[in-house]
């Protein structure tokens, strides 16, 4: 089965969020966010720090809950994030191993 993430970046702690998913490696898309390489809303708001990420092995679920979290209010994303990472670490060292 197909294995799919959903994952939010930021600027800061407790800056400007973006919530995406992606159904290929993960590394490699946080990856190509940091560099640039994805146009609009992460690269002009500069949004390289990812703060939460969740594996899914249904990419059809996957997609769902990113759209879910994505019509979420901004309280609910940022108690999601501090469930998971209390410190707004950036979690991409993390999947480098």
């Amino acid at each position: 089965m197909d294995r799919a993430w959903v994952y939010i970046l930021t600027n800061k702690p407790h800056g400007i969020l973006y919530t995406g998913m992606c159904n290929t490696d993960l590394v490699r898309r946080i990856w190509e966010h940091r560099e640039g390489e994805v146009r609009g809303f992460t690269r002009k708001y500069n949004l390289k720090t990812l703060v939460f990420f969740e594996p899914h092995q249904d990419v059809s679920y996957a997609a769902e809950r990113e759209r879910r979290i994505k019509r979420w209010r901004r309280e609910w994303k940022i108690a999601l994030i501090e469930k998971a990472n209390p410190g707004w670490r950036d979690l991409y060292p993390d999947l480098l191993g």
